[in-house]
């Protein structure tokens, strides 16, 4: 058993792919339009070069980003805990200008 992929004729693009079966030599006869060269599973819109044997992306960077999945909202409890401690820090400078005020100014 061997994959193949099927490709359009014209635009060369991914159209499905299949498995094929060797003859009784072992030989296995692809079919026109189709190709065994796998291509990288990370291509969005896979298009065959039968010239040069390759898969090559075709989709572009925008229709790639849209197809991403959107950032998650940060989780409440942490921005309270980061908010809480932004508070404490400035609590805790503003205390430190009071004493030096106190102190005569010193600082």
């Amino acid at each position: 058993m061997k994959n193949i992929f099927k490709y359009d004729k014209e635009t060369f693009l991914l159209i499905d792919n299949d498995i094929i079966q060797p003859d009784d030599q072992g030989n296995y006869e692809i079919p026109d339009g189709w190709t065994d060269i796998p291509f990288d599973p990370g291509l969005y819109l896979p298009k065959f070069y039968p010239d040069e044997k390759v898969w090559k992306e075709t989709a572009t960077k925008e229709y790639i980003e849209s197809l991403q999945p959107p950032e998650p909202e940060p989780d409440i409890t942490d921005l309270l805990k980061k908010q809480s401690a932004l508070l404490s820090l400035q609590i805790a400078r503003l205390q430190s200008e009071v004493e030096a005020l106190k102190g005569g100014g010193a600082s």
